[in-house]
Order: C-alpha cells, then sequence, then structure tokens
C-alpha cells in the first residue's frame, strides 16, 4: 500500500524547515490540512504567508508544525522533482527517437515522458494526451505558464495516425481551453517528409497563429532518423530542395504575421538552414529567442556571444594549441568561430574536429547525441593540443558520462589530453578556448537532448 505524503531526503541546515527540526527521512503530509499531490501543489500552499504543516517522523509521531509570515523557501528537498511519479508516453509517434536506440544501453533512456508539469519545471514538450480536463483546470486555476505543446499537426485524423492514438486529434481542443484562460504556451512541429509538410504544414500554421498572442511561437524541427529503423514507419530525410520549401512557407508567414501580430511566431530550425546550405535569420526575426532550446536561433546566439565576447578582450600574448570536437551541424560554424579567436589572438591555435555519428548513424548530426565512443574511435591519434574542448550537451545533465555510460575520465585516459566541458554560451566559448576563467553565467540548455 502506497504510503501517505512525502518523503523528505534532504534539509537545507541554514532553512527554516531546519529550525522546525524537520529532518531527512520524515514526511509531509500535509499543508493547512490539505493533501500535496505534487510540487505545484507544495509550492502554492507554501508561498508566503501563515500554514500549519503535518510531518510525520520516522517512528509515526506526527508534529504540526506553525509557520507564520513566511517569506523564504522552507528547505525541503523530495524524493524526486515533481514529488510524483512521472506520467508516461501513452503514444506511438511515427517519429519518435526513443523507439530508434539500440538495445542494451540504460533503462532511462527508453522512458517515454509526456507529462505537463515537466512542460512548466523544465521547459519538456507534451501532446496533451495525456492530460484530464482535471489537469487543465488545474494549470488554470494555478495561473501555470507557458505550456509547451508537440502539435506536429492540426489535421486532427492525421495526428492520430502521426501520435498513433486514437485520441490525439480531440486532445487538440485542450489548445482552445488555455487559449480561452490566456494561457502562454508555445508549439512544436517534428516535420516528417511526405506526412505533415508542404499542404499541412501551411494547415498547421494557419490553425495554430489563430491562438496568437497566447500561443507565442511554433518552432519547426526536422524529424531525427537514426539507423535503429527495422519495422517502423518509412520515413525519409529531408533535402535541400525540400528544406528551402519548408523554409519559404514560414518566411512567408512570418511576414505576414509580423505584419499583424508585431512577432515572427512560426520558427524553423537552425538545422532547416543548414541543410537548405541559406544563411541563418537575422537576430531580430528570433523574437527574442524564444524557441532556443529547440535548436531554433542558437547558432546565430551564438556567433553573437561570440563576437561580443571577442570585442571587450586584447591579445594577452600567450600561446596554446587546443582542439574542440563537435557534430556534423555545428562544424562550420564553431570552425569559423574559432578562427575568429585566432585573428584576436595570434599566440592560439584551435583544431575543430566533426564527429561523424557512427553509433545512431550518419543522419543524426547534432552533438547532443555523440557518444564516448565515436569520439574515442575517431580522435584517437590525432593532434589534439594540450586539451580537448567538448560541448555540454554530449553528457547527461550535471554528469560526467556520455550516452554510452563511457566517462569523460575514460575518455581522457583513451586519449590522453585533459578534456574540459564548456557551457553553451559565447562567452562561455570563447573563455574556454583562452583558458580564462568564466566571467558570466550565461548559458542555455542543450536542444538535442529534448529528442531524448
Amino acid at each position: 500500500m502506497k504510503r501517505r505524503g512525502h518523503e523528505i531526503t534532504k534539509v537545507d541546515e541554514t532553512s527554516l524547515g531546519w529550525e522546525m527540526g524537520i529532518r531527512a527521512g520524515d514526511r509531509l503530509l500535509t499543508v493547512d490540512g490539505q493533501e500535496v499531490e505534487d510540487i505545484f501543489d507544495y509550492e502554492m500552499y507554501t508561498a508566503g504567508g501563515s500554514f500549519v504543516l503535518l510531518v510525520e517522523k520516522p517512528d509515526g509521531e506526527e508534529w504540526e508544525l506553525e509557520v507564520e509570515d513566511c517569506d523564504s523557501d522552507l528547505g525541503l528537498s523530495f524524493e524526486n522533482g515533481l514529488m510524483s511519479e512521472y506520467r508516461s508516453c501513452r503514444n506511438k509517434c511515427i517519429f519518435c527517437f526513443i523507439d530508434q536506440m539500440p538495445p542494451g544501453m540504460r533503462e532511462t533512456l527508453y522512458f517515454k515522458d509526456d507529462d505537463s508539469r515537466l512542460s512548466f519545471l523544465y521547459g519538456n514538450y507534451v501532446t496533451l494526451t495525456n492530460m484530464t480536463d482535471k489537469d487543465i483546470d488545474r494549470i488554470i486555476r494555478m495561473d501555470l505558464a507557458p505550456i509547451n505543446i508537440s502539435v506536429h499537426t492540426t489535421n486532427p485524423e492525421l495526428r492520430c495516425k502521426m501520435l498513433h492514438n486514437r485520441f490525439a486529434g480531440e486532445a487538440l481542443q485542450k489548445i482552445d481551453r488555455l487559449y480561452e484562460a490566456e494561457r502562454q504556451m508555445n508549439g512544436q512541429i517534428v516535420l516528417c517528409k511526405g506526412v505533415n509538410d508542404g499542404e499541412e504544414l501551411e494547415r498547421s500554421i494557419r490553425d495554430l497563429s489563430r491562438y496568437l498572442p497566447y500561443m507565442e511561437s511554433v518552432s519547426v524541427v526536422p524529424v531525427g532518423l537514426s539507423k535503429y529503423r527495422d519495422g517502423l514507419y518509412p520515413l525519409e530525410p529531408f533535402t535541400k530542395e525540400d528544406a528551402r520549401k519548408t523554409i519559404r512557407i514560414i518566411e512567408k508567414w512570418q511576414k505576414k504575421l509580423y505584419a499583424e501580430y508585431g512577432l515572427h511566431f512560426i520558427h524553423a530550425s537552425d538545422e532547416f538552414y543548414l541543410l537548405a546550405e541559406w544563411e541563418l535569420p537575422e537576430e531580430e526575426r528570433y523574437d527574442g529567442y524564444i524557441q532556443l532550446e529547440n535548436g531554433v536561433g542558437m547558432l546565430r546566439l551564438l556567433d553573437t556571444e561570440v563576437r561580443e565576447a571577442l570585442a571587450e578582450l586584447e591579445d594577452d600574448g600567450k600561446s596554446e594549441e587546443v582542439s574542440i570536437a563537435t557534430g556534423k551541424l555545428a562544424y562550420p560554424f564553431i570552425k569559423r568561430f574559432a578562427a575568429l579567436v585566432e585573428e584576436k589572438f595570434s599566440g592560439r591555435r584551435v583544431q575543430v574536429y566533426e564527429i561523424r555519428n557512427d553509433f545512431f548513424g550518419e543522419r543524426i548530426t547534432v552533438s547532443g547525441l555523440i557518444t564516448g565512443q565515436d569520439l574515442m574511435a575517431q580522435l584517437r591519434g590525432k593532434e589534439l593540443g594540450s586539451r580537448l574542448l567538448l560541448p555540454c550537451s554530449m553528457l547527461r545533465s550535471d554528469e560526467d558520462v556520455f550516452l554510452d555510460d563511457v566517462t569523460v575520465e575514460e575518455v581522457q585516459k583513451t586519449l590522453q589530453v585533459p578534456v574540459n566541458i564548456v557551457k553553451s554560451s559565447g562567452q562561455d566559448f570563447v573563455d574556454a578556448i583562452l583558458n580564462r576563467e568564466p566571467t558570466k553565467q550565461t548559458s542555455y540548455g542543450p536542444y538535442e537532448l529534448k529528442e531524448l
């Protein structure tokens, strides 16, 4: 039988919770007599003012703790970020990357989440098929925003086909309720050639633009196709001309919607521009980089940040040779940025290596899906200089482990070179090459891992 309440796993020793005698191993039962469903209930019930906590000690004794005029966090951490079980995905999407994973990897990589609460906490995109009317009511009542929605198509029948879920079409009606309640939304379309592109993409943009201004943006990203697709829906990669047709549709709608709403709204990911061999849009067209973690404008922002960082520096006269490894997608840009650093700092030499994705297949070009074994195999014997720089997107969040469970330490031992992990911003990029202490805490998340 499931125990009542939520186990407290850690208490900050400088917090109010610690002062009141709450310790790891205790269980939070209620706040003001109300049971706590998840982290959102907890934060709402304890957000300032006065309230009463009911806490159960490990021996079963219950403590009633009165909190008055609380103006700070209680300092409590719980068994997981949601204080609840994660909701798994009910869909069988024709483009799902998790279905394209090879066997034998760690169990967590095969878990498909579709939990709206993760959308508010971490920016995950959800399909709405896992949500009830009660969930929508709760979002509206708690004024939670923004919610990020994996739309893919506004054609109900096609959405049922793409998500392989007969309720996927009617789930779109939940967007109407969020719009009527004036809740902020962002959308995503994973574009599949011959399925939801072309006229279907036009339809989706037209339909979704009616939710402006509360749906602030929609990104269009190409489907990622690994080499592990036996038995899955037959999908083809986009060609250069396909990418150009897609961009033409998007840019046509950008002009129309910007004139009406002052927002460009619909955005093609960087991959489409690189595949089309066209220049990235100017910075102003990204509407403040709303869809940055979906790969929309990441390279344009990086370009701006690198140039701004270098403009503030003068050649320090030092000499060093370093190397950088990245994926095919970002390689030409990283090489260009490295050349800018070399131009400004005459003693620096930067060798940039493009890593081919043999593990998932050559169609996967993002750095976030590069494995440790591909790195070691392709860099062994290469000139790596005094340090090897790797983007943080290659690693599991807050861990020194690649997708294939190879550790950074293993890579260092194999390649016989120190490895530095570089955060996401242009300032971090410049600081890492110059071996300087970080000057700013500017970073953004690696969109590549959203596919997992």
